[in-house]
C-alpha cells in the first residue's frame, strides 16, 4: 500500500478478543457479529461479517470504531455469544431453575396439607369451620392446624397460606376432599396389600345416615402372617332398599371395585334379620349358592343382647323395673343442680363411712361418679346402671326428696312417684336379681367381643354361663333374699314376711289368688326370669352348639382316620 508492505498484526488478538483472521482471504472478521448478525447494522459492520476487513493501515482505529458504544450492535452480539457459551445464564436454565424452586415449594405445601389431613382423619375430626374468613378467631380445624405448622416451621411458613401463589394455596374445600379421597385410596391399597391372596370373611350391616339414606358397611376379617386376627373397614355402599338382592348386588359391586374374589370367601357375619339369614332367599343363602364354603355366623354378642332384651320384653315386671330405673337416672340427672347435689351427698356419705371405719379403700375405689345411662344398643350397659343405683341409692333418694321439697310442680310429682316405687322391697328385689343375671352375662358379653375368640371356646363360655344360671336357679334364692333384706334394712325399707299372703297392689283381696310372698318372689320372679334367660340362650345358640358338636365329631373322625392310615402304612 503506497509502496509500503502492510499486513495483519498478531498482537491485535490480545487487544481485541473478538478478532478472527482468514489466511486464505487475508482478511479479518468479527466472530460475535458473524454469529449473531442482526438487521440493524452499524457503519462498517459488513466488512467484518461479509467481505472481510483488509485496511491494515487503519486497523486499530477501525477495530475500535467497530466496537462502538455500550449499546452498539457489536456489544449486543458479544452479549449473545457470552450467553451462548455460559449455559448457567441461559434463558432455559433460568426457567428450569425457577420451575425447580416452584416444584419444591409446591411439594412442601402439599406435604403440609397432607399431614393436616392425615391427623384430622385419624382423630375423626371435622375439616371445615363455621367462619373461615381472615378475621375469624377460629377458621376450622384444617386451616388452624395448617397455620400451626406454619408458625412452627419456617420452610412451611414460606410456602403456605398468604405466602403461597394464588392458584396453589390448597385451601379450597374441593382440594381438601381430593386429598381425603387420595388418603382413602392409599388406605384401601394398603389393606388389599395386607390381605394379599388370603382367605377372608365379610361382616356386613346396614344403617341409615343423617341424610336418611340406607348405607351398607362392609368389614373384611382375615388372619395375617403372625396369626393375628385382623378386621379392616373397607367401605360404605348406598343401597336403595334392604332386600337380600339389593345387598347382594352391593357386595358384588364392592368385590369388583377392590378386586376381591368370592372364591376366597370363607365366612359371613350379619345380624339376625330375615333378609340376612333367611334359608330360602336370605343374603347368606345367595352367597352360599356361589361359594358353599362361606359359612354364616351370627354375632354371638348380638345374640346375647337379643336374649337379654327378650327376657325384659316377655316379663311385665322386669320391663316395668327397667323403665323405672331409666326414669330415675333421667330425673336425677335432668339438671346440673341435681347432679351437683348427688355428688355432694355421695361425698358426705363416703366421709362418714371413712370416719366410722366401714369403708373399703383401695386404688381405684370410691371415685367421684354419677348415675350411668343405659344404651339401647348395648344391653350390658344396663349392668353399669344397676351397679351405680345400688352404690348411690341413699344419694338418689336424697336428690328426689330435695326435688319434692323445693316446690310442688310436675317435676316434684314425678319425683314423689319414683321415690315411692324405689323404696319398696319389690323394686330392690328386681334390682339385685337383674344385677346378678346381668353380671353373669356381662362377663360372657366381654369375652364374646374379643377379636381372637373362636367358635368352640365361645360355645364353652356360653355353656359355662348357662351352668352358672342353673346353679343360681337351684341354690341362689335364699342368698339373694338375704342380700336384698340387708339392703332394705340399711335404707329403712319394709321387708315383707315371706310366709304371709302376697297381695298385689291395687287388686281386691277377695278375688286375688292365694299365694305367699315366698311363692311370688321365688317362683313367679326368680325362677321364671332365670328360666326365660336359659331358654333364650339355648334357643339362640342351639345351631352353634350343633356346629360345635359337628366340629368335635369331625375332628375326632379325622384323628381316627389318621390313626388307621398310620397302622396300614406300618403293616404294609
Amino acid at each position: 500500500m503506497s509502496g509500503i508492505n502492510r499486513r495483519f498484526i498478531p498482537q491485535w488478538f490480545d487487544e481485541f478478543d473478538w478478532l478472527e483472521y482468514s489466511v486464505s482471504k487475508d482478511a479479518a472478521f468479527c466472530l460475535y457479529c458473524y454469529l449473531f448478525k442482526t438487521n440493524f447494522e452499524q457503519v462498517g459492520s459488513e466488512a467484518f461479517t461479509g467481505d472481510g476487513f483488509k485496511n491494515w493501515k487503519k486497523g486499530r482505529e477501525r477495530f475500535k470504531m467497530h466496537v462502538g458504544p455500550v449499546g452498539s450492535v457489536h456489544n449486543k452480539a458479544r452479549e449473545a455469544a457470552t450467553n451462548l457459551m455460559n449455559q448457567a445464564t441461559h434463558i432455559e436454565t433460568v426457567v428450569s431453575k425457577h420451575s425447580d424452586q416452584a416444584r419444591k415449594a409446591y411439594r412442601t405445601c402439599l406435604i403440609a396439607s397432607i399431614k393436616c389431613t392425615k391427623f384430622l382423619l385419624r382423630q375423626g375430626l371435622p375439616f371445615r369451620g363455621h367462619d373461615e374468613s381472615a378475621t375469624s378467631s377460629n377458621r376450622g380445624n384444617y386451616l388452624e392446624l395448617l397455620q400451626f405448622l406454619a408458625d412452627n416451621n419456617d420452610k412451611v411458613r414460606e410456602v403456605v397460606m398468604e405466602n403461597a401463589p394464588g392458584n396453589l394455596k390448597l385451601l379450597a374445600p374441593s382440594i381438601q376432599k381430593e386429598i381425603v379421597n387420595s388418603c382413602a385410596l392409599e388406605t384401601l391399597d394398603a389393606i388389599m396389600d395386607g390381605l394379599k391372596d388370603r382367605f377372608f370373611s365379610i361382616l356386613v350391616d346396614e344403617a341409615r345416615d343423617v341424610s336418611v339414606k340406607e348405607q351398607m358397611a362392609m368389614v373384611l376379617r382375615y388372619v395375617d402372617d403372625n396369626g393375628h386376627v385382623i378386621e379392616r373397614f373397607v367401605g360404605i355402599q348406598h343401597v336403595t332398599d334392604t332386600t337380600s338382592s339389593s345387598l347382594k348386588d352391593a357386595i358384588d359391586t364392592l368385590f369388583s371395585r377392590y378386586g376381591l374374589s368370592i372364591s376366597k370367601l370363607r365366612g359371613q357375619g350379619y345380624d339376625g334379620a330375615s333378609n340376612m339369614r333367611g334359608e330360602l332367599n336370605g343374603l347368606k343363602t345367595k352367597i352360599l349358592r356361589e361359594q358353599p364354603c362361606a359359612y354364616y355366623v351370627h354375632c354371638f354378642a348380638h345374640q346375647l343382647q337379643l336374649a337379654l332384651v327378650a327376657v325384659a320384653k316377655n316379663n311385665i315386671d322386669i320391663a316395668s323395673f327397667f323403665a323405672t330405673a331409666n326414669n330415675v337416672v333421667n330425673h336425677v340427672g335432668a339438671s346440673c343442680k341435681r347432679c351437683d347435689s348427688l355428688r355432694g351427698q355421695l361425698q358426705e356419705e363416703l366421709v362418714i363411712a371413712f370416719e366410722n371405719d366401714c369403708l373399703i379403700t383401695g386404688r381405684g375405689l370410691n371415685q367421684e361418679t354419677s348415675l350411668k345411662r343405659a344404651g339401647d344398643t348395648r344391653w350390658n350397659s344396663h349392668y353399669g346402671t344397676l351397679i351405680s343405683i345400688i352404690s348411690m341409692f341413699s344419694s338418689v333418694v336424697h336428690v328426689l326428696q330435695m326435688v319434692i321439697d323445693d316446690n310442688p310442680n310436675e317435676s316434684a310429682g314425678e319425683a314423689n312417684t319414683l321415690m315411692r316405687v324405689i323404696l319398696t322391697f319389690e323394686f330392690v328385689f328386681h334390682l339385685f336379681l337383674m344385677k346378678v343375671i346381668l353380671g353373669l352375662t356381662n362377663d360372657l358379653s366381654q369375652a364374646l367381643q374379643r377379636k381372637d375368640q373362636e367358635i368352640v371356646n365361645a360355645m364353652a363360655l356360653v355353656k359355662s354361663c348357662k351352668e352358672k344360671l342353673y346353679w343360681m336357679r337351684n341354690n341362689g334364692f335364699d342368698a339373694l333374699v338375704d342380700e336384698v333384706s340387708s339392703f332394705c334394712e340399711k335404707h329403712h325399707i319394709d321387708v315383707p314376711n315371706m310366709e304371709e299372703a302376697f297381695i298385689l297392689p291395687g287388686r281386691s283381696r277377695r278375688y286375688a289368688p292365694i299365694k305367699t310372698n315366698h311363692h311370688h318372689y321365688r317362683v313367679e320372679l326368680f325362677i321364671y326370669v332365670i328360666d326365660e334367660q336359659i331358654t333364650e340362650l339355648e334357643d339362640r345358640f342351639n345351631e352353634y352348639q350343633n356346629a360345635e358338636e359337628t366340629y368335635t365329631r369331625g375332628a375326632l373322625c379325622t384323628r381316627v382316620t389318621q390313626t388307621i392310615l398310620l397302622d396300614l402304612n406300618e403293616k404294609s
